[in-house]
């Protein structure tokens, strides 16, 4: 089964609620996941988290510590995803990929219908 690495940025403002975000398109189509994208040869992790954040959503991040890895075999192939907690420096989050976003406090995090492998995610942060 072919593996796919990826980053994802656990984006929390002030108030401690996290950015979620809406799938715009492909098989997972309006799933709702933490924004993020592919490792690009080269890349670390972080550099690919900066760059995906500034593509998909014209802004800037500070990533700082690791949120953990999710591993999760999904029918077509097997996510490896390094998550961050991230804040946001600059810009005003514009969805240039996603339908949808969401600022959602610990309570609402169950309020969307999050994608298989980022579940797992949500459980922790909600402990």
């Amino acid at each position: 089964m072919k593996t796919i690495h990826v980053v994802a940025a656990v984006i929390r403002d002030g108030e401690g609620r996290i950015f979620a975000t809406q799938r715009g398109y492909g098989p997972y189509k309006d799933g709702w996941e933490f924004p993020g994208g592919k490792i690009e040869p080269g890349e670390t992790p972080e550099e690919a988290l900066k760059r995906e954040i500034r593509e998909e959503l014209d802004a800037e991040i500070e990533v700082g510590e690791p949120a953990g890895r999710i591993e999760y075999d999904y029918p077509e192939f097997h996510l490896s995803m390094d998550c961050f907690f991230c804040v946001l420096l600059s810009g005003v989050l514009i969805l240039k990929e996603h339908e949808a976003a969401k600022w959602l406090s610990r309570e609402e995090l169950d309020s969307v219908a999050w994608l298989p492998a980022d579940l797992s995610l949500i459980e922790r942060l909600k402990a």
